[in-house]
């Protein structure tokens, strides 16, 4: 949980400080920073990823789960069921309301929320959970400067949303062996990798149809363990 409280903890800090001083931050300085901060994502995705011991179940896992992602066509769900949130809930309530629904839609629909929450709770690996913090504080700040205190309010709904999908995580934990979770691990780590080169616009790779890829090593060694 500790990654899921620094990242809901920097989104109410980055929020307030934006409603109060984000005008003084110019738009050159917070793209450097995403920048910056998306490098240091690409890095941290890469770690994960080399830890693998099978390359050749990662890159089947990353076939076979982009093609059920596809099928599935997750990335298009995810986006109507934003797009269907923020028409709802569009001019209701003032800036607050509009402001704390736009954060939340991006704070919390997302690959990385997902990933993150995932390793977090199998494997007590923070990592990715800590550079979102980062991303989405900065992130916090831009929006609450013309979106206001609302952005801050997303806090709580990261909190409860990253949080259950941690503690569910560490339940199933406990009947995962040590290489399904290093091998989720490092298909983590591969998406991971994906999102930062999304972020600085390098690719645009449909991440969330890929997350079924997190999965195959848990449903391969299952298999293996019953056969064996």
């Amino acid at each position: 949980m500790l990654g899921t409280i620094v990242n809901s903890l920097s989104i109410a800090v980055g929020g307030s400080v934006g409603n109060a001083f984000g005008n003084t931050l110019s738009k050159r300085y917070s793209d450097i920073l995403l920048k910056a901060i998306s490098v240091s994502v690409i890095l941290i995705g890469l770690k994960s990823a080399f830890e693998t011991k099978n390359i050749l179940l990662l890159i089947c896992s990353m076939t076979l789960g982009a093609l059920i992602g596809e099928f599935l066509k997750i990335e298009d769900r995810l986006e109507t069921f934003s797009k269907l949130l923020e028409k709802k809930f569009k001019n209701h309530r003032g800036n607050i309301a509009e402001g704390f629904v736009t954060a939340t839609l991006i704070f919390c629909i997302g690959a990385m929320s997902i990933v993150g929450a995932i390793e977090s709770g199998i494997s007590n690996n923070n990592d990715t959970l800590f550079a979102k913090s980062v991303l989405d504080g900065i992130s916090a700040i831009i929006f609450s400067s013309t979106l206001g205190i609302g952005v801050s309010l997303s806090a709580v709904v990261v909190l409860i949303y990253q949080g259950s999908i941690t503690l569910l995580a560490g339940l199933v934990a406990n009947y995962i062996s040590m290489e399904a979770i290093t091998e989720l691990s490092a298909v983590g780590g591969l998406l991971v990798f994906i999102l930062g080169m999304n972020v600085l616009e390098i690719t645009k790779i449909k991440v969330g149809n890929m997350l079924p890829a997190m999965f195959i090593p848990v449903v391969y060694f299952s298999i293996i363990g019953l056969i064996g």
